[in-house]
This record gives C-alpha cells, structure tokens and sequence, in this order.
C-alpha cells in the first residue's frame, strides 16, 4: 500500500523542485518514475515498523502515516541531489517521521480507529465477541 501520491508531494514541494529533484536528463516535468519509487521506499519503510504491531496491508487510511511517507518521500528524493547539503527542515522532517514510526512500533502512538481492532491485545488480557463490541477482560489471579 503507498500511503501517499506525487500529487501529496507537490503540496509541500514545489512542482519546480520536484522536476530538480527527479529529472536526470534536464527534462521539464516530472520524472514519475524516480517520484514512485521515493514513494514505494516510504511506504516499505512504514511497513516494516507497522509489521508485528498491525495487519498488514491496513484497511484504513492514516493522515498521520501519510504525512509521515510524504516527509520520507521529499527526503529520499532530496537524498538523491544533495546528501552532503541536505536542507536543514528536510533532515528535521525525517528524523520525526522516523520517530513518529518509532513511537507507533513501541505503541506510544496509536492507529487505532473506534472500528479498528489491529492492536494486539497486551499480556494476560483476554477477548470475548459475546456483544456487538468486543470487550477486553484483564486476567485476574485467584488465591485459594
């Protein structure tokens, strides 16, 4: 799943810099190809910290992951041209993104949605479908 578009890109890039960033041969428009493979680097990226944590590929789109793979898409596409001259914004803009993937790997940030059940469950906590919601039961230890 691609959790954004060029068109996303172009919101926070200009058109001008993004035909820089991925023309290789001085042409005038955008190279959809370089663009799409910086997307599908994002998307792989989030992936492999959502792994584990979510089911894979998500049914529901995140705002949060999209701006997340649009901030490692400009970066790996600025990467290509300058990585010994990287903009200072752009380098901050990945490293929150990759942060960002942290958090939600450890669980400090949630995708959960009220419909979304994709989290595990934590240690000793159990699952019931006995109403219309799934309720959570914490396990509770007995002295006899």
């Amino acid at each position: 799943m691609d959790y954004c578009t060029i068109e996303d890109i172009e919101t926070h890039v200009s058109t001008s810099t993004l035909i820089q960033l991925t023309s290789d041969y001085e042409q005038d428009e955008i190279d959809r190809v370089v663009a799409e493979e910086a997307i599908i680097y994002s998307s792989t990226l989030i992936d492999g910290y959502l792994r584990g944590r979510y089911n894979l590929p998500l049914d529901t789109r995140f705002p949060l992951l999209r701006i997340v793979a649009i901030d490692l898409s400009i970066y790996r596409l600025y990467s290509r041209r300058m990585r010994d001259d990287m903009p200072e914004v752009i380098e901050a803009n990945y490293k929150n993104a990759i942060k960002i993937l942290q958090d939600i790997q450890k669980g400090t940030i949630s995708l959960e949605t009220d419909t979304d059940t994709n989290l595990p469950l934590a240690s000793g906590d159990y699952k019931t479908n006995k109403s219309y919601r799934d309720r959570i039961f914490r396990k509770v230890m007995y002295e006899y």
